[in-house]
């Protein structure tokens, strides 16, 4: 049976993660619901007008403009081939499309054949990414799987003081530099510790800003050439952080690190504190990621692993 931060993955623990997801998304599902039930409510016949008024609704919830024309396109489509005969049988349609979107990229994880597994931890200051690897630790650690913390984001303040509290608080090693020191020499050191000692998983924090954007991205490639000298086929993951809360500018910063760091997930952060959830379906759609994670709240165990049928659910209930 396979192990989780919340216990083994049966009917009940099932509940218990749709239910997190539920209350973590109750500000866009407040924001969105809403004013989809307003359109339904006054749609007697699926016409033009009212897919023209439910398309602003899903752009006014960030899902974008681009994921809401090819929504709406879709609704549209089908409309001609059968009458969509209700509000109702619209928003089950809707709630058809959104699935298909998530579903559509939720490819599965390639894991290495033995230890470590690699996962480098990326995105901009101030979105939640120290917290999150500290998180991803202890939700690691609940599966009885061993971990090391790697301190890379050596630019920050306090990075490495926080990543310090997150490994105590999570059970688990850390190693790192000091502040203003060489990031990939941090990398090297803990990689190799890892291999050493035949670790489970490698968490790399990695600074969110340095001087330039340019110097930015030039210091992540050297990460990753430098993980992949040690542990062949590394890093196994590149997750970005992004903050729930930032909506479309999430967006930019994922296409910014998708270009440069080849990033293979996405973590979103903040959830429960944004009324911009809709945020997942354009990041899927237009990037092609797949959520990996979610962070539902401020303690170490409010990360639940992204399911996009209890996403949806949640949101269009």
């Amino acid at each position: 049976m396979i192990q989780t931060l919340f216990g083994s993955l049966n009917e009940p623990e099932k509940k218990s993660i749709f239910d997190r997801m539920k209350q973590a998304v109750t500000k866009t599902r407040d924001n969105l619901s809403e004013k989809i039930d307003s359109v339904i409510a006054l749609t007697r016949e699926v016409d033009e007008a009212s897919l023209e008024e439910l398309e602003m609704v899903l752009i006014s919830s960030d899902i974008g403009v681009a994921t809401s024309a090819e929504i709406i396109t879709a609704l549209r489509e089908r409309a001609k081939r059968k009458q969509i005969e209700s509000g109702a049988e619209l928003k089950q349609l809707l709630k058809t499309e959104l699935r298909r979107i998530l579903s559509s990229v939720a490819k599965p994880i390639h894991h290495p054949s033995a230890p470590p597994e690699v996962i480098m931890m990326v995105g901009v200051n101030g979105t939640g990414k120290t917290t999150t690897t500290g998180k991803l630790a202890a939700h690691f650690r609940a599966q009885d799987r061993s971990v090391l913390l790697c301190a890379a984001d050596t630019f920050r303040a306090a990075a490495i003081e926080q990543l310090a509290v997150w490994a105590t608080r999570s059970g688990v090693d850390l190693i790192s530099t000091k502040q203003g020191g060489d990031p990939s020499a941090a990398l090297y050191d803990a990689a190799s510790a890892a291999k050493s000692r035949s670790t489970d998983i490698l968490l790399i924090d990695t600074a969110g800003r340095l001087h330039t954007k340019s110097d930015l991205m030039k210091e992540l490639d050297k990460m990753v050439r430098t993980a992949a000298k040690v542990i062949p086929g590394s890093p196994h993951q590149t997750l970005l952080v992004i903050d729930a809360t930032t909506g479309q500018n999430g967006m930019n910063q994922a296409r910014l690190f998708t270009e440069s760091a080849a990033v293979t997930g996405i973590v979103l952060t903040k959830l429960d504190g944004s009324a911009k959830g809709g945020i997942v379906i354009a990041i899927a759609h237009e990037l092609g990621l797949p959520v990996r994670y979610a962070g539902t709240g401020e303690q170490i165990d409010d990360l639940i692993p992204f399911d996009p049928t209890a996403f949806i659910d949640s949101l269009l209930n």
